[in-house]
């Protein structure tokens, strides 16, 4: 018998990074989903439920657990990442404007696309974004603190209660930090 009460078969395993504040969770996880954040929107449970799974330590660096499954407690999770792209149903598509964003879920940045309702202006898209994890396309994330390199992602589902957004934005680099780095490019550190 089938583990899935229905007739109807669930999508291939969703093969997911979970990353929280101590650790990145990696592994799948069978859902009758089509998208990310709906998967994660949608459960009942404060949890879901891995399979084939690799935790990697971020605090104690060196130090990965594997396991046939896991239970991972979504209030933890900063930010999911799936690198399997999800073409939009049509019938299900509500019109929306996508915004570039800046998000912080410390220790992580984020750069990449929020999806507000079309024709809103901002500060009213805003205040309509609802959901316990958002989408977040055509993402960039890092962490200076954690020495985590840039890296790309087609979507990124971000915990909305950890997340700080701003749109629309401009970085501003502190001239000191601009002399440091041009320190660091030439072999010259600026006075301090």
């Amino acid at each position: 018998m089938a583990p899935w009460p229905d007739v109807i078969a669930p999508s291939p395993p969703m093969h997911l990074m979970l990353v929280t504040d101590t650790s990145i969770v990696r592994g799948h996880m069978l859902t009758w989903r089509h998208r990310l954040s709906d998967t994660l929107n949608d459960t009942e449970d404060p949890f879901i439920v891995l399979h084939e799974v690799e935790m990697i330590d971020v605090v104690a660096p060196g130090r990965t657990v594997r396991a046939a499954y896991a239970q991972v407690n979504l209030d933890a999770v900063l930010f999911a990442v799936t690198s399997v792209p999800v073409a939009p149903i049509p019938e299900l598509t509500t019109p929306k404007s996508p915004q570039r964003a800046f998000i912080t879920v410390p220790p992580y940045v984020m750069v990449g696309h929020i999806h507000l309702g079309a024709g809103a202006e901002l500060r009213e898209g805003l205040g309509k974004l609802v959901g316990r994890f958002l989408p977040v396309t055509d993402a960039v994330y890092w962490s200076d603190a954690l020495a985590v390199d840039r890296t790309d992602a087609l979507m990124v589902a971000v915990n909305h209660a950890r997340a700080q957004i701003l749109v629309p934005f401009e970085e501003i680099v502190p001239a000191d930090d601009i002399l440091r780095r041009i320190g660091a490019l030439s072999g010259y550190d600026s006075p301090r």
